[in-house]
């Protein structure tokens, strides 16, 4: 009878023990989880690929809180607490604003999200570059005919720091030289002027983006120590607050498993600006009709609640 009970408790503990493991494994994150705050710096591909994650939270359970911040002060709010995600990390571009985040771990690198095809650095037309315009240091050169100016986009940016950083640098020889500082918008719009009149022109270029399909342009050669190798060649990375992983491993195995497609965003970008799409929409659009971009996102991810596959609640919730 004593060796019936012990074998029954025994079996009882295993039970109980396998129950355990198996709940744990379909728990979702903890309820201070479910909102995810993330920022959006405004740039029209971390507008599109933010929004498009934000709908897929909200689909899994979860309640996305996008806010619009600038670069500086995105490291700084994710070393506050303020931020959980950033999905536009440009590298290296981005290295002087990161660097010091990294360096203290208030702010991880999970992932390469965009990790080919992408570049950053500046662009004339290309009968501004048939005329000689090819590299920074021939710049100097065309200061007349460019008024002194460089057109970049939101005031704190890395790529009009990096402007800043050259009109102050003697060996450019770009004294008189001025950043007009305004917007993505704002920047395309002196461009989309200037090349309607033939006007010379500088700008900060980058692909992905609609502007290389829009405009006739050229990138410059000679930025290798601002911009990056190879014409300022970037790897977008997915970034999270310290300690973020471990606090809500549901939401960083996504972030972890997010990758985008310089096609992608193109297109995406593309309704965005010149269609003006609402972001959120052009995004799901795109996934609808090219569901096979997702393959691999949600490998071992759940809803918020951890009572289903997240995959199955974003088709639902997506409408795929």
């Amino acid at each position: 009878m004593t060796s019936i009970i012990k074998k029954t408790i025994g079996a009882l503990a295993v039970a109980s023990s396998l129950f355990g493991l198996s709940a744990a494994a379909q728990a979702g994150d903890a309820a201070s989880c479910q909102s995810v705050k993330m920022s959006d710096v405004g740039w029209t591909d971390v507008t599109a690929v933010t929004a498009l994650t934000g709908a897929i939270l909200d689909a899994m359970g979860y309640k996305s809180d996008i806010k619009q911040l600038a670069v500086p002060v995105t490291f700084a709010s994710m070393k506050n607490k303020d931020i959980d995600v950033f999905l536009g990390n440009w590298m290296p571009s981005m290295e002087g604003d990161i660097r010091a985040y990294l360096d203290d771990k208030s702010v991880e690198t999970v992932a390469a999200n965009l990790p080919t095809g992408a570049f950053y650095t500046l662009a004339v037309p290309d009968y501004t570059y048939a005329k000689g315009l090819h590299d920074f240091a021939d710049i100097a050169k065309f200061k007349d005919s460019l008024h002194a100016k460089f057109y970049g986009i939101e005031p704190g940016n890395d790529g009009n720091r990096h402007i800043l950083d050259m009109i102050k640098d003697p060996k450019f020889k770009l004294d008189g030289f001025e950043l007009v500082e305004s917007s993505e918008a704002g920047m395309l719009s002196e461009v989309a002027k200037a090349t309607q009149n033939k006007e010379d022109i500088i700008w900060l270029g980058w692909a992905p983006h609609p502007m290389n399909a829009n405009f006739k342009m050229k990138y410059l050669t000679g930025g290798d120590d601002l911009f990056g190798p190879n014409m300022g060649a970037a790897v977008v990375n997915s970034t999270v607050r310290k300690g973020y992983l471990a606090e809500c491993p549901n939401v960083g195995k996504l972030v972890k498993q997010l990758k985008f497609e310089v096609g992608m965003e193109n297109e995406v970008m593309g309704q965005i600006l010149d269609k003006s799409v609402d972001p959120k929409v052009a995004a799901v659009a795109y996934v609808k009709a090219h569901p096979e971009v997702m393959k691999g996102w949600f490998d071992g991810v759940t809803t918020f609640d951890g009572k289903g596959p997240a995959e199955a609640a974003v088709k639902k919730g997506l409408g795929l």
